[in-house]
């Protein structure tokens, strides 16, 4: 049921400001009409020589600004300054507790209180200060996005999809300097794109994590959304907005139609069907993306291929036809040399590629990521050699290929 407001804000007071039992507090967002000073705030109790502390870390987006209050006055000033604030939500969680507050269009509050799970709390240790103690409940593994972020509630991802998130942030961490270096030697913000985003769970939370990394503090970053449903446009905008997340947009089109202003940085493909990720594969390299992270889904193309080639009386190359006689076998074979003919046309285009396993195969069977880097190195015989084989072998005629046809055919030349 709603609730006044002011009284909600009034009871998340003493939780805000109780060091022993706090774990965090997160405020984002907006209310309708109204602009905040910031785009996130953060608080959370650190031991420092000096004693207890309240840390408060503040963003505009960009750059973080942290503070240090003692309890007492000072502490006071700062949560009721940031209780003045026009967020849009509230989350608070201490060590028995999480409130959850999000302001109505009305103006009023709807609030969900909730007993902790202990199994769910996992705070990342401060490191804002070499002098920082780490408390009791900062012992849990450490997240690279704070699993309490008010965008998991907002985007309804509960422990498993921030686990995934989790996952694909570890694999996006080793490599986004060699993105951001071409930022910066072009003098402008990082630009990722998401082909193909639908619910855009992982294109908020990379854009989250980057927007706070360092390394990409100095120069900005936009992320762009790209999706065929105007629907799920409209609702990850809006989603976006009342999260406060400047430089996040989205945009209506498809994979291969999708339209940007400037030299793009990064490209997600997550789970695009079929050859939806080869269309993704084909943009990246035709905008020499430096980094691109592809996750397939379905893998149908090439197991049509091998059935018909089965079905023409073509057989697989000895003694390999024990891997297609059987659906299920042929099908699970097939998502195999998917991804492995499109590492190996990666690599012949100037990447450097490692598939690697997305998640636990627990939460899904397609769980396995390409990640490539551009070097620009130019394919040696060898290199040429292994792929025409591979699709020599199995009759292929991949659709990465044949959408970069010309580009495939000038490194089979320079590799003769």
């Amino acid at each position: 049921m709603p609730e006044d407001l002011a009284t909600a804000l009034a009871a998340l007071r003493p939780l805000l400001l109780d060091t022993d039992t706090l774990v965090r507090g997160l405020a984002a967002g907006r209310r309708r009409g109204a602009e905040p000073g910031f785009a996130r705030a953060e608080l959370r109790p650190v031991d420092l020589k000096a004693g207890r502390r309240l840390q408060v870390v503040t963003t505009d987006g960009r750059t973080p600004v942290t503070q240090n209050h003692a309890p007492g006055p000072d502490a006071d000033a700062a949560v009721d300054a940031l209780l003045a604030e026009p967020f849009g939500n509230w989350h608070v969680e201490t060590t028995d507790q999480v409130v959850q507050l999000r302001v109505t269009k009305k103006g009023e509050a709807q609030v969900h209180t909730s007993r902790t799970s202990r199994r769910d709390i996992e705070p990342s240790v401060s490191s804002a200060s070499s002098e920082t103690g780490v408390r009791p409940h900062d012992r849990p593994k450490e997240r690279l996005l704070d699993p309490a972020d008010p965008l998991f509630g907002a985007l309804g991802a509960e422990a498993d999809k921030r686990r995934q998130v989790d996952a694909f942030l570890r694999l996006l961490a080793p490599v986004v300097g060699r993105a951001v270096a071409r930022a910066r030697e072009a003098g402008r913000p990082l630009l990722v794109v998401d082909l193909g985003c639908g619910n855009a769970y992982l294109t908020f939370a990379a854009h989250r994590w980057l927007a706070a990394h360092p390394d990409v503090a100095e120069v900005g970053v936009r992320t762009v959304g790209v999706d065929v449903r105007e629907d799920m446009v409209a609702r990850n905008t809006r989603l976006a907005a009342g999260l406060g997340m400047a430089g996040l947009s989205f945009v209506t089109g498809t994979i291969a139609d999708a339209r940007v202003d400037q030299d793009v940085d990064v490209v997600l493909a997550l789970h695009a069907c079929d050859t939806a990720t080869d269309e993704a594969l084909a943009r990246a390299v035709r905008w020499a993306a430096p980094v691109v992270l592809a996750a397939p889904c379905c893998h149908h193309d090439v197991q049509r291929q091998v059935t018909a080639a089965q079905a023409d009386g073509i057989l697989p190359p000895h003694p390999y036809t024990a891997l297609t006689r059987h659906g299920i076998l042929r099908e699970r074979f097939a998502d195999v040399l998917t991804d492995a003919v499109r590492a190996d046309l990666l690599r012949l285009l100037g990447y450097r590629v490692d598939v690697v396993e997305f998640v636990d195969s627990r939460h899904t069977p397609r769980n396995a990521l390409v990640r490539a880097e551009r070097t620009g190195a130019r394919p040696d015989g060898a290199r040429r050699r292994e792929y025409l084989d591979l699709v020599g072998a199995w009759h292929l005629e991949p659709a990465l290929a044949t959408m970069l046809a010309d580009e495939v055919a000038r490194a089979l030349g320079d590799a003769a």
